[in-house]
């Protein structure tokens, strides 16, 4: 009698499961990019993970977000925030500093309380113009 092997449904997994789940995901694509990826327990320098290019010179540190995040603590530090829209199930890798300036100059987080009051604002779904915004960070899977 041999192992059987069962899906899991993602929804069961706890917040620190679901991290560990969606590392392993984007590894898979970024590695497709020619990247191997390192994962780090204390968020070095802002990061849960590394991926280092096959050209040795490219590093990224990144964050592993569930939905499109910015935070004043990842600012001036050169990180890449990388999330996976639930709805169109696409991963987005993108430098945090970079799209927060076009972001805050299109929209009005800066004056919502999750920004003035905590630092940081996340969008609970991806707007047409987001879209748009985060299209050069696509990653296909």
């Amino acid at each position: 009698m041999g192992f059987q092997y069962q899906k899991i449904n993602y929804a069961d997994l706890n917040a620190r499961q679901q991290e560990a789940y969606n590392f392993q995901k984007v590894s898979a694509v970024l590695a497709d990019y020619g990247y191997v990826t390192i994962r780090v327990t204390d968020d070095w320098q802002g990061a849960d993970f590394i991926a280092q290019h096959f050209d040795g010179v490219t590093f990224l540190k990144v964050q592993l977000k569930g939905r499109l995040s910015f935070d004043r603590k990842y600012e001036n530090h050169d990180i890449h925030v990388c999330f996976c829209d639930r709805d169109s199930a696409q991963w987005f890798v993108y430098p945090h500093d970079e799209l927060l300036k076009q972001i805050l100059a299109e929209t009005n987080i800066a004056e919502t309380a999750s920004w003035e009051t905590h630092g940081g604002y996340s969008f609970p779904y991806l707007s047409k113009r987001n879209r748009e915004l985060l299209e050069p960070y696509r990653l296909n899977a």
